[in-house]
């Protein structure tokens, strides 16, 4: 699928744009049940299980951050980041074996939909390598005004900047921090379909939404099988068990087998403790810890 310069492009600059990842059919599929699951949450009243609910959310007027875990909603969203073109790129940057870590449908609703403040997703969930990466799939054409994903070039390769604010982890950067060089940013627009990649240490961020127009992006976070979570949103093998974990782990194979013997590196490591008032969603946790916008 990907070309040896895209692939170049990938590791040098931590991030990568795929024009036309998934089919006109495909693409309208996903489109449909998003709208869908979109209308359901009408009748929800607080964020739950399904639904992270956006300020002035009501039934005539939904408004949502995201629909949490869409690969568990409905199996078109798994169909496609395992048997697709998707896939093929999957398996191009991190090889045949392959996990995932989650999924998160951000639909930025018009007119002011939350800002994603800067980050690193290392920075949630470290583990033993840093062979993992996020998918932004866009479901409807993303343009300056909707608050695109904006990334900073090379900043994989650099180090783990401070997420942490107040004496709690706040899953967001500081933006006075001097590391942080926000005039580097490049940022990421295309038409529906097409597919940001980002390495979990790129740094990151989007600004609100002031487009009168949602802004829907798929996003699938995935790891090389040999990268075993240290502490962090993919780590719960302590609450499942030993038998629960290893099934669980079986069912989020995407490509390939699981992995045993997990590859060590030196990669820097701050564990996301201790965490926020809130730690529901990356919203909720930079909120409650009262993490600084760099959007203001």
């Amino acid at each position: 699928m990907l070309s040896d310069a895209q692939k170049a492009f990938y590791q040098d600059n931590g991030y990568l744009m795929v024009e036309d990842a998934v089919t006109p059919q495909q693409l309208a599929r996903l489109q449909e049940i998003t709208y869908r699951l979109i209308d359901a949450s009408r009748d929800v009243g607080e964020s739950d299980e399904v639904y992270d609910l956006d300020k002035g959310h009501s039934r005539d007027t939904p408004r949502l951050t995201r629909i949490k875990l869409p690969h568990k909603r409905d199996p078109c969203f798994w169909e496609i980041l395992a048997q697709s073109q998707v896939t093929e790129v999957l398996t191009d940057l991190l090889g045949p074996d392959t996990s995932i870590i989650t999924s998160k449908l951000n639909t930025k609703a018009p007119g002011g939909g939350a800002a994603v403040e800067w980050h690193q997703d290392w920075a949630f969930y470290p583990h033993t390598n840093d062979d993992l990466l996020a998918f932004g799939l866009m479901l409807e054409d993303v343009d300056e005004a909707n608050g695109p994903l904006m990334v900073i070039p090379g900043t994989h390769k650099g180090p783990l900047l401070s997420h942490h604010m107040n004496g709690v982890f706040a899953g967001a950067i500081d933006p006075d921090d001097p590391l942080f060089q926000r005039d580097k940013a490049v940022t990421l627009t295309g038409k529906a379909g097409s597919m940001t990649v980002h390495h979990c240490r790129t740094l990151h961020g989007s600004a609100p939404n002031v487009s009168d127009r949602a802004r829907l992006i798929l996003f699938y976070e995935c790891a090389s099988a040999d990268a075993w979570p240290i502490l962090g949103a993919s780590s719960y093998i302590h609450e499942l068990g030993q038998r629960r974990f290893w099934a669980d782990l079986q069912d989020r194979m995407v490509t390939g087998q699981p992995c045993l013997e997990p590859r060590l590196e030196q990669v820097p490591v701050r564990m996301p403790l201790p965490p926020a008032p809130d730690n529901s969603s990356i919203f909720k946790t930079q909120e409650s810890a009262g993490a600084r916008s760099a959007f203001s």
